[in-house]
């Protein structure tokens, strides 16, 4: 049985070639400093792995980095379209005179394009264009009153009958236009029956009608006379004057309240009375009339000679 060892450790021979003053204390150094060359070496790889996904990172971000820069500086190099140069505008390069200290700006809208002080016209107004207004007709002849006169068939517009009842009486179509005016006229006026033609009637107020009447009026002397007017309106008209002379010369002048020539004809008889159908052919603008004037131009007695009306028909 071997003997055991009972020598305390720290008071044990050296083993294996170990010297007596060799302490445990070199060997917890050797461990000591392998655990540091460890502990380097886990950081170095930390510190390479960190470094490899920074070159990571890098070679992702770089190439999008770049794209970035070179479109950025693309866009600022690339010039902007010119447009082209409106007529009459300042060149390019060419700076506008600058207004003196306490000039008042001018009135009115600038607009582009435009030199200094040039504003553009004002737009005339728009020329209102109207049909042109027919040209005046007027004219005159004279023609032999028939035996009898039917008035409601001469005048369709409107008719008027002078001495009926009396010097200053009238009958006139009824419901008709009233376009035939008496203006009077000079000398006094007297009703008689001696007239060769007759006239009559279905259509009249005060009197309805009548089958015949040779009634009329008359004045005596030269330069007396009657006057009527008919209204335009713009229509071609024809206006029928019965009238006659007794021992005169008469005449009847027509003509436009518009103004123009005046149509004239004459008639006269030195020894009896005689009678005519004057018609006035006219067209004058709404608002004008046609004025017509029969009078006395001589008489050749003092015997009351002058002239006389019977009636007038419009259509």
């Amino acid at each position: 049985m071997p003997e055991e060892d009972l020598t305390p450790p720290g008071t044990r021979g050296p083993r294996h070639g170990r010297h007596p003053g060799d302490r445990p204390r070199a060997r917890h150094r050797s461990s000591t400093a392998a655990e540091r060359a460890r502990s380097a070496l886990r950081r170095l790889a930390r510190a390479r792995a960190r470094q490899r996904r920074r070159w990571a990172v890098a070679v992702v971000t770089a190439p999008a980095c770049l794209a970035a820069l070179l479109a950025y500086v693309n866009w600022g190099s690339t010039p902007a379209p010119e447009e082209p140069p409106v007529a009459g505008s300042v060149p390019a390069g060419v700076g506008r005179p600058s207004a003196p200290p306490g000039a008042q700006p001018s009135a009115g809208p600038a607009s582009p394009g435009l030199r200094p002080r040039q504003r553009p016209p004002s737009p005339s107004p728009t020329p209102t264009t109207s049909p042109p207004a027919p040209p005046p007709v007027l004219t005159l002849t004279r023609n032999d009153v028939p035996a009898e006169v039917d008035l409601t068939a001469v005048g369709t517009r409107d008719w008027v009958h002078w001495g009926l009842l009396g010097d200053g009486s009238t009958v006139r179509k009824r419901d008709g236009s009233g376009e035939i005016r008496d203006d009077g006229g000079s000398g006094r006026r007297g009703s008689w029956d001696g007239n060769q033609e007759t006239f009559r009637w279905r259509d009249g107020a005060p009197v309805e009608s009548t089958d015949g009447t040779p009634h009329g009026v008359f004045t005596c002397g030269a330069g007396r006379g009657f006057a009527l007017a008919a209204a335009g309106s713009g229509q071609p008209r024809t206006l029928h004057v019965y009238a006659g002379t007794w021992m005169a010369r008469g005449r009847l002048d027509a003509r436009l309240s518009s103004g123009g020539p005046t149509r004239t004809l004459r008639m006269e008889d030195p020894h009896t009375s005689r009678s005519a159908e004057f018609v006035v052919r006219f067209q004058a603008p709404e608002g004008a009339r046609l004025v017509v004037t029969w009078t006395a131009e001589h008489a050749f007695t003092d015997d009351c000679a002058g002239v006389s009306l019977q009636a007038a028909a419009l259509r």
